[in-house]
């Protein structure tokens, strides 16, 4: 089932904070539960006081309330989150494709064990740059990196 009326609003650190890192929280509960519950508890906090602050964020919204959101930095994607009870619905898909009306092309880093979220983002058009064999912390856990090059290649449907 795809909504259709996701609005998608600016960040607004006051209100959204809390809200968006619980999303992220559940979320990488069930897309990195390889990291494990405690790092992931303790990630929680660099992204409400590091990551959201920093970036450029866009909250996908149904009748007011936050169900998911994208953190851009510059056209790299340094997170897209949508709550788990809301996944499989187009918001997702919604998020990419504002994030490309702004910058023209996107790219991001993604965990290879995320399979669900590679093939969300292949389904959408992106092509595999480069891999690495540890994520940002220095730990074993393969990344790889992800381009779309412009609105022509990405696929809404």
């Amino acid at each position: 089932m795809k909504i259709q009326n996701v609005v998608i609003r600016p960040f607004d650190a006051a209100t959204d904070t809390e809200i968006l890192s619980g999303i992220w929280l559940d979320a990488s509960l069930l897309a990195h539960a390889f990291i494990g519950k405690q790092r992931l508890a303790e990630q929680r906090q660099l992204i409400k006081t590091q990551y959201l602050p920093k970036a450029e964020t866009w909250v996908a919204c149904i009748k007011g309330e936050p169900v998911g959101f994208i953190s851009l930095l510059d056209s790299f994607i340094g997170g897209i989150f949508v709550a788990p009870r809301q996944q499989g619905q187009g918001i997702g898909r919604k998020l990419i494709s504002h994030a490309m009306g702004l910058k023209g092309a996107l790219s991001l880093e993604v965990y290879t064990k995320n399979e669900q979220a590679v093939r969300f983002y292949t389904v959408l058009g992106f092509q595999e740059v480069s891999r690495r064999p540890v994520d940002d912390q220095g730990l074993p856990f393969e990344n790889v990196r992800l381009h779309l090059n412009g609105q022509s290649n990405f696929r809404k449907d």
